[in-house]
Parts: C-alpha cells; sequence; structure tokens
C-alpha cells in the first residue's frame, strides 16, 4: 500500500529517510566477465542533488550505472562499501521502485502498446505494462495525473507511446520514474535520438524538475545537455572517476580537451555550455 507525502509516495514497507545519502560507493570494482571494467570508485551522492557525470564512450558509465541499479555487483573486498538510499541491502523489486532511471533506450514492445498515462503509471510497479494482475489504487491515478501535468505531457497521454515522437516518449519515460522514485531520477542519456526541438524541451523539462528539488544524475557526453541548476560534475575514465568538482572546475576547455583526448572549444550561454 502506497502513502501519500506532499506531492510523493513511499512504499510503507520500505521507508526512506531524505536525510540520508542517495548513494554511498567506497572502494568498489566492478567486473564484466574477465575484466575489471571499474577500479576503486569513490563517490557519494545526497539526496536531492544535480549532477552531471561526463566521459568518453567506452569509460564504465553504463557499468557505474549497473551498478547503483544492482544490475552489476562489485568484486567481494573487505574495504568495499555499497549503501543506497542509506541500506546495504536490497529487495531488488522495491529497490527499481524507487530508483527514477530513464535510460537511452527507446520503449519497449508491451510499454509501445500502452498509453503516456498507462506507461506513467506503470512506475509505480516498475512493470512494462499495466498487467491485468497489477491493482491500480485511486490514489496512483491521481498523482499520475500530477506527474503528467508537471511534465507537460496531458495531450498525448491517451495516445499510445509507439506512436508518440522520440521526445514525447522521454517525456512519458521519464514521467514513468518520477511517479515511483524517492526525488531522485537517474539519466543516462536522455537526449539520444532527439532533434533539437526534443532536445530543447527536454533540457527545460530538467531545470524545471531540478528547480521543484528532484535530484538528478545525468549521465552523458553531451556537455550542451547540462543544465545550469547541475553545479556538480564528475569526470570518468577508463573505468576510474578522475574529476570531481565544480562545473566552473571542470567545465573548461582545456579539462574537457583532457578527458576526451582531443582539442575543444567551449562557450557559455544563458548558463548552458556548448562544446565542439
Amino acid at each position: 500500500m502506497h502513502k501519500r507525502r506532499g506531492r510523493s509516495y513511499i512504499l510503507t514497507t520500505m521507508q526512506v529517510d531524505s536525510t540520508e545519502s542517495f548513494l554511498h560507493l567506497a572502494h568498489v570494482n566492478v567486473a564484466r566477465g574477465d575484466n575489471v571494467v571499474l577500479h576503486d570508485i569513490n563517490l557519494t551522492v545526497r539526496a536531492g542533488e544535480h549532477i552531471a557525470l561526463l566521459g568518453p564512450n567506452g569509460c564504465g558509465k553504463s557499468t557505474l550505472i549497473k551498478t547503483i541499479t544492482c544490475e552489476c555487483y562489485p568484486i567481494v573486498k573487505p574495504e568495499t562499501e555499497v549503501r543506497i538510499f542509506g541500506r546495504e541491502r536490497w529487495d531488488l523489486t522495491e529497490l527499481k521502485k524507487l530508483l527514477g532511471v530513464v535510460s537511452a533506450d527507446l520503449p519497449g514492445k508491451q510499454t509501445s502498446q500502452t498509453s503516456g498515462r498507462d506507461a506513467v503509471i506503470t512506475g509505480f510497479f516498475s512493470s512494462s505494462t499495466l498487467w491485468p494482475n497489477l491493482i491500480v489504487t485511486d490514489a496512483m491515478r491521481v498523482h499520475a495525473e500530477e506527474v503528467l501535468l508537471q511534465i507537460d505531457a496531458t495531450e498525448f497521454a491517451e495516445k499510445l507511446v509507439g506512436e508518440m515522437s522520440a521526445g514525447q516518449q522521454r517525456r512519458i519515460m521519464i514521467g514513468r520514474a518520477l511517479v515511483g522514485s524517492a526525488g531522485m531520477l537517474l539519466l543516462d542519456e536522455p537526449s539520444n535520438a532527439l532533434d533539437l526541438a526534443a532536445q530543447a524541451e527536454l533540457r527545460g523539462l530538467m531545470r524545471r524538475l531540478a528547480q521543484q528539488g528532484t535530484g538528478i544524475m545525468l549521465i552523458t557526453h553531451h556537455i550542451a545537455d547540462i543544465p545550469p541548476e547541475i553545479d556538480r560534475i564528475l569526470m570518468m575514465r577508463d573505468g576510474r572517476i578522475v574529476a570531481d568538482g565544480s562545473k566552473e572546475e571542470l567545465l573548461t576547455a582545456s579539462r574537457l580537451g583532457e578527458l576526451f583526448e582531443t582539442e575543444v572549444q567551449l562557450s557559455e550561454r544563458d548558463g548552458f555550455y556548448h562544446a565542439w
């Protein structure tokens, strides 16, 4: 059963303390097959914080996300620590309901055949569609309508996800992540496959969510995706976090050139940075 608390819903059996860190990783090493792909990761993210994680393709960003969502597990060492929302152990089905993860992947077949409104509601269950065995309460429906307003998606709430534009689909997937999350969104390359107009809409939505108090961890290699509200930058290369600091310190042509191993030109306009 869900309780309503302001604009959020928290599972009564799995209470989350908002004063806790969202994430704490210490001396985390992760292997994929025979290869160690994350090396000695040390990272703490406060609840409600706004962070961008930058790095070239293959640097380990996706593996780090899979570690946060417990799809990948660290190599067991005495010094290794992993805590999510202050806890070391989770029932993964419950954790998925609290982690608002939005990937760059297109919605699957079942979600594509689901209306936008119902796709948002599936976030309460971490399911691909509203299967017949799922019980949707009136409170869930009310909150889903609030989220549809929040993401400016009411006009296509009845439309099948598979018939939406890529930008509309991305907004619905963000809404799906919002309904059950504990106030923290993980956005993994969210602007992929979006045209210029949809990219602008996405960035505007990220700004509004951040201003409303939603925590954001944005994983990207597109500098222009980073909204002004994000004030902390992480840089990854070769499976390691090589820098952790402010935008003023790290979003410079020299630091980006070093990270991506190429010459970079950088400009700033209205709080957004653009690199080429």
